[in-house]
């Protein structure tokens, strides 16, 4: 079990950026990372005192968001403390080795952060053509019900429907096109709508 740090703090966590409390008296950063390594938790503060503000600025220049930010420091330094055993001096400096991590976690949040985007955006996608051929399937449905239920009127019901309701004409005008009496117009006009209404299952 990984004991706490001074103060009681867990050595996984570190000072908060704006802690007031003067640093250590800074020392080789390899060496404290090698102390690290061996679970040094006052080592792993004087880390934290020396790199955090560096580890932060990095991982915002890549985040933009200073929430995020803190978050992936936070992450770096966790990681810096359960990984220090994987520093190699002979591969590069420490803080190099540092600043590298902290790169690639910033940069792992991002793409996590657009890939969850990208799900959300094809999600949003996939409702829409379903939406579009969902209505217009209705619609063709609906258009052939009509179609099926005026093929069942006289043709004198038929042509009288249609004029008055997809031609905008009055009865007089129904009727004088039709060459019938405005009143024969009237009949078979009350007459188609009623066959209309049960062919379509409209109730009153």
């Amino acid at each position: 079990m990984i004991s706490a740090g001074p103060g009681g703090r867990p050595p996984g966590t570190p000072r908060d950026w704006g802690d007031a409390i003067p640093p250590d008296p800074p020392g080789d950063l390899a060496a404290l990372i090698r102390l690290v390594a061996r679970g040094d938790a006052a080592a792993f503060d004087a880390v934290c005192d020396q790199v955090a503000a560096s580890v932060f600025g990095i991982v915002r220049r890549v985040m933009r968001d200073p929430a995020q930010s803190e978050e992936v420091t936070q992450d770096v330094l966790l990681e810096l403390w359960r990984g220090a055993a994987k520093f190699d001096a002979e591969r590069g400096s420490a803080t190099a080795w540092v600043m590298t991590m902290a790169h690639r976690r910033a940069i792992d949040r991002v793409r996590s952060v657009q890939k969850e985007a990208d799900r959300e955006r094809r999600a949003a996608r996939a409702d829409v053509p379903y939406d579009e051929v969902a209505e217009a399937v209705e619609s063709s449905l609906e258009r052939e019900r009509v179609r099926r239920c005026l093929g069942s009127l006289t043709e004198l019901q038929r042509e009288s429907v249609t004029l008055a309701y997809y031609g905008g004409y009055t009865y007089g005008q129904v009727a004088s096109l039709l060459g019938v009496p405005p009143g024969t117009v009237k009949t078979r006009m009350r007459d188609a709508l009623i066959r209309l209404r049960d062919c379509l299952g409209v109730t009153e």
